[in-house]
């Protein structure tokens, strides 16, 4: 469903320091991304396929702080990615980044909103 919030990303001056946090204070499980420098944010359960398991939760990221990724960002989905940062634009927002490839699964960019905030977008690869 498109326009739905689907993930959330955390920065961290020392990410060891900030999962330990996460880890302790709420219980969430943390998983290195292989061959990223980012972290996996379970905060339900998911499944075998990785789907989430409790609807209606939110899992997330954690990287470190840098540049524009200063502040926590929420990732919403769409159906077609280049489309809503052409949307974003027309509507007086900015691209941070591009359309890139989120291994298997589907594709994210960056933008900044008309206030400022960084967010995110993510385009879910359509299977059957």
């Amino acid at each position: 469903m498109s326009g739905r919030v689907v993930h959330f990303e955390i920065p961290a001056d020392d990410t060891d320091r900030a999962q330990k946090f996460y880890r302790e204070a709420f219980g969430w499980s943390i998983d290195a991304a292989p061959g990223m420098d980012y972290a996996l944010l379970g905060t339900v359960p998911v499944t075998e396929q990785g789907e989430l398991a409790e609807p209606g939760g939110i899992n997330g990221g954690m990287m470190r702080r840098e540049g524009v990724w200063a502040h926590p960002i929420i990732t919403i989905e769409v159906d077609d990615i280049e489309a809503a940062l052409k949307r974003v634009e027309e509507l007086g927002g900015t691209v941070a980044r591009g359309s890139l490839p989120v291994g298997p699964i589907g594709f994210a960019a960056y933008f900044t909103d008309t206030e400022g905030n960084l967010m995110g977008l993510f385009q879910p690869v359509r299977t059957g």
